[in-house]
């Protein structure tokens, strides 16, 4: 992994983070970071955006005052503000704000189909998925990600809400019934048996990956997400890793990603990508300065559309 690379001071330029709270510990760990190298900072809360459409002059409000003369911006959108957030974003795209992550990006990750389907596309090897609709023979879906046990998953979820494992076909098909019922759209993904409930997370930034842990669930628990009571370690990636991350990233467009890998026998999968991830279980794993390389990577950014509108 590559240490973040100092950039020069971008003094007196705004940098706005699109945040519900200031509280949250990314949020206040990127402000702590931006101020530290010379921003002027901002938070937007997206739901409290007016956004004015008119022929070659848009403008966005937040909490009543016009937003202007923002250097960059960094969007932090939960998923259950996606579609609010993107609208928000289209919006600074249209006033010429250089993004670190833009719309089209971050919605390609959230969709977790989309976001399969373009990284099989581009041959980043991913963990055998089927889309179920609804209806089919159950145990022909099954073979087709490689048996049992089997991962169903929500096309839209974070934090390991949406995601079951099914040991026997009768659990198939009453997740599926069940769900189906409810109108949902879910991924039966293969079980990489081989990482026993582990996976690894890699932060990119930009070109690097700036830190990344190894993550274990707890017992009982197949999911490893931090949230759901797994424990985190740093990890120093082998180069294959570095590039799956790397790959997945770029192919998705994101500027900035959590990108989860799952450690099969035949080398990386990527599962899925985050393009706004959160990274406290991260720092405090390896203890590096993952906002630090966030901003900066934002600092050049901004610098680079500086020198771009001044030709």
């Amino acid at each position: 992994m590559v240490r973040p690379r100092k950039v020069r001071r971008l003094r007196l330029a705004t940098l706005a983070i699109l945040s519900r709270k200031k509280s949250l510990y990314s949020t206040r760990r990127l402000l702590e970071a931006a101020k530290a190298r010379g921003f002027r900072t901002r938070v937007i809360d997206v739901l409290r955006c007016n956004l004015v459409l008119e022929s070659g002059n848009p403008r966005l409000f937040h909490k009543g005052k016009e937003v202007r003369g923002l250097a960059v911006a960094l969007p932090r959108i939960g998923a259950s503000v996606t579609t609010v957030g993107l609208q928000v974003v289209r919006q600074l795209e249209a006033l010429g704000v250089p993004m670190l992550n833009g719309a089209s990006a971050i919605a390609r990750s959230r969709d977790k189909l989309t976001a399969l389907q373009q990284l099989a596309a581009s041959g980043v090897k991913i963990p055998r998925t089927v889309l179920a609709r609804g209806g089919g023979d159950v145990k022909e879906l099954v073979a087709q990600v490689g048996g049992l046990p089997a991962i169903l998953k929500l096309i839209q979820g974070t934090q390991g809400v949406g995601v079951m494992i099914a040991h026997s076909e009768a659990e198939v098909e009453s997740i599926l019934s069940t769900l189906w019922d409810l109108g949902q759209e879910i991924l039966l993904q293969e079980y990489v048996s081989e990482s026993g409930g582990r996976d690894v997370r890699a932060l990119v930034v930009g070109e690097r990956v700036v830190g990344a842990m190894r993550r274990e669930a707890r017992k009982g628990e197949f999911r490893s997400n931090l949230h759901r009571g797994g424990f985190a370690a740093a990890a120093e990636l082998p180069r294959e890793y570095e590039e799956a991350a790397l790959r997945a990233a770029r192919v998705l467009g994101l500027s900035v990603a959590g990108v989860d890998l799952l450690e099969s026998s035949s080398g990386p999968k990527v599962m899925e990508l985050n393009s706004s991830p959160g990274f406290e279980g991260l720092e405090k794993a390896t203890g590096l300065d993952i906002a630090g390389a966030i901003i900066e990577e934002a600092a050049r950014l901004a610098e680079g559309a500086k020198r771009a509108m001044a030709l």
